[in-house]
């Protein structure tokens, strides 16, 4: 059995708290318009139980993923709440929200394979819950062809993501047939 230290455990509370608190205005944009901070908590999770993943700033950064690009947070407030490590992690998987968004979709296709291992299996298990939601309750204003458009690119992603987690890669395997068989 693993057991996290106090301080982690602590640590992991403190970046779920935060998380819940900026993101709390926000829903996902699928069928249920689930609370946002859901999302983060997925990912996190699915690092930690298919992923193996025990190494707390990574699932820390993951819990903390989308706070600057998506709510306003600013990088100071992560480095001095959660340490450098946790924000370096953060800003290695954060889009800049100031370019269009098709750069910002290229330059995730082009940047993947260059992310530190840790990066990468945030990713990767981000992609994954992303697909899966797509498939299963997906946006209620998105038609088939941008569903697809989404497991295409988000496949190139993963393609540059592999290599530091064989179990995530296969699990967003399974998810990415699932979602393909779903969208036939």
């Amino acid at each position: 059995m693993i057991s996290l230290s106090e301080s982690d455990f602590g640590l992991f509370l403190s970046a779920l708290t935060f998380a819940a608190e900026r993101h709390s205005q926000q829903r996902r944009k699928d069928s249920h318009a689930s609370p946002y901070i859901n999302h983060p908590i997925q990912v996190a999770e699915l690092l930690w139980r298919v992923g193996g993943v025990r190494e707390i700033n990574t699932l820390v950064a993951a819990v903390l993923h989308d706070t600057v690009e998506d709510t306003g947070t600013q990088p100071e407030e992560l480095r001095e709440r959660f340490g450098e490590a946790v924000l370096a992690l953060v800003l290695e998987v954060t889009d800049d929200k100031r370019l269009p968004k098709a750069e910002r979709k290229r330059l995730q296709v082009v940047n993947a394979s260059h992310k530190s291992n840790a990066a990468r299996q945030i990713k990767l298990a981000d992609k994954a819950c992303n697909v899966r939601d797509i498939t299963r309750t997906p946006p209620a204003d998105w038609p088939l062809e941008r569903k697809r458009e989404y497991l295409a690119w988000s496949k190139q992603v993963v393609d540059g993501l592999r290599g530091p987690n064989p179990a995530l890669e296969a699990y967003y395997d399974q998810v990415q047939a699932e979602g393909q068989n779903l969208l036939r």
